[in-house]
């Protein structure tokens, strides 16, 4: 097992660049790995984008598990983010440096959710629906925030987002009014930024009839995702046995903090577990907690196997070896993240053709789907998805590797944004 985990650790701080091009990197592969999986079954699968897998009504084991599984995905992704930067400023940026890639970097994702991710997520040029807000934007709008407060000393910025992740949910009680398209009342303006900032939902930009946004992910909680992983950067100036201890002191905590607010229902999930018929369709139910947006729960039961992930590899040489393909993923992650939607739905398309299904559903955006009559019959079963996921794996690894190998002997500034 260490052999296959790279050269031994020893109890010192390692240089911040190996840390930063080693286990880091392999973590962030590793989730998107997860990620690859997740969109591959959205896409694959027979129901895939219209039906809750974590339904334990409707479920099965399997399903329930490949869809958990990839709840790592997105808090995982977005503190790295936070980290990557923070390491930066570790480093001897200087701040205004530091502060200028948050803000340009950010504004970047922004645009680019708006643009090159809603065509290659939905295959569409309708854009009567504008854009699907996930991941890239809440990294993007998050960076921008970063940006602004960068000069506040660390441990401000951290109280800042222990104070957004733990006490976000007590805003769940604020609720506007859903809308989906049709309906007569247009939100407001103060309605659609709570949309964006805590609740989402979708909102047209205008009045009635204007394109329309799915603010999927709400960028209130992963903001403070964002400031946690940044502040987290200053674990990295410890010694190699400290770093360790804090990383899994850290996760044990989590996961205590989440199975007594989890088990009394008191606190920290929108959606309370519910008792079901089997155990096992319990444990399910207690194991469902909310995503979007991400509830403390959520971010405690995600974020706590990244930080044992952390400790675990910290400080070894992992760019050769077994997990080396998976590193080499974790260092093109916007690559990586555009190329992994288009085989998704490639893979969807292939799967419908062999099934003799439609792929028309394939070109669609969300709310045509969502108001199809009956709901299109696409994709197939499940272990289609794990096969077109393998092979994703494969043949995403070339074009990954060769463009880390570019980013490597290059020092373009560009290459950062990409």
């Amino acid at each position: 097992m260490a052999q296959a985990l790279g050269t031994a650790v020893r109890d010192v701080a390692p240089p911040i660049h190996r840390v930063r091009l080693d286990s880091i990197d392999l973590v962030r592969g590793i989730v998107m790995i997860l990620m690859l999986l997740d969109h591959t079954r959205d896409f694959a699968h027979e129901g895939g984008l219209l039906r809750d897998p974590l339904d334990p009504a409707t479920t099965t084991p399997i399903l329930y598990l490949t869809r958990w599984i990839t709840h790592l995905c997105a808090p995982t992704f977005v503190m790295l983010a936070g980290l990557s930067v923070g390491l930066k400023r570790l480093r001897g940026d200087p701040v205004s440096d530091v502060a200028h890639l948050l803000w340009t970097r950010g504004l970047w994702l922004v645009f680019l959710e708006f643009t090159l991710i809603r065509v290659i997520v939905w295959f569409n040029l309708d854009f009567s629906f504008l854009a699907q807000l996930q991941v890239i934007w809440a990294i993007g709008l998050s960076m921008i925030v970063l940006a602004a407060l960068v000069r506040l000393p660390v441990a401000v910025l951290a109280a800042l987002g222990a104070v957004i992740v733990l006490g976000h949910n007590a805003l769940d009680a604020i609720q506007v009014p859903r809308w989906f398209p049709g309906a007569p009342d247009v939100p407001g303006v103060t309605a659609k930024l709570w949309i964006l900032v805590h609740q989402g939902g979708f909102f047209p930009i205008g009045g009635a009839g204007t394109p329309v946004v799915w603010g999927h992910y709400p960028v209130l909680a992963w903001t403070g995702i964002m400031l946690l992983g940044y502040s987290l950067s200053e674990v990295y100036a410890w010694t190699a046995g400290q770093r360790r201890r804090a990383f899994v002191i850290g996760a044990l905590a989590m996961i205590a903090l989440f199975a007594v607010l989890r088990a009394t229902n008191v606190y920290g999930d929108p959606r309370p577990w519910v008792a079901q018929d089997t155990t096992l369709k319990t444990a399910m139910s207690f194991m469902d907690v909310t995503k979007y947006p991400p509830s403390l729960l959520f971010t405690l039961v995600t974020l706590a196997p990244a930080l044992l992930l952390l400790g675990a590899l910290d400080g070894r040489a992992l760019a050769k070896g077994p997990l080396a393909p998976a590193v080499t993923f974790g260092r093109v992650p916007f690559f990586f993240y555009v190329l992994q939607w288009i085989w998704a739905h490639l893979a969807g398309i292939t799967i419908s053709v062999i099934l003799g299904k439609s792929i028309a559903p394939y070109f669609m955006h969300v709310i045509q789907l969502f108001t199809m009559t009956p709901p299109p019959d696409i994709g197939g079963p499940l272990w289609t998805t794990y096969l077109f996921w393998l092979a994703g794996l494969f043949v995403l690894y070339w074009p990954c590797r060769w463009f880390a190998a570019v980013k490597a002997r290059r020092r373009e500034r560009f290459l950062s944004y990409l």
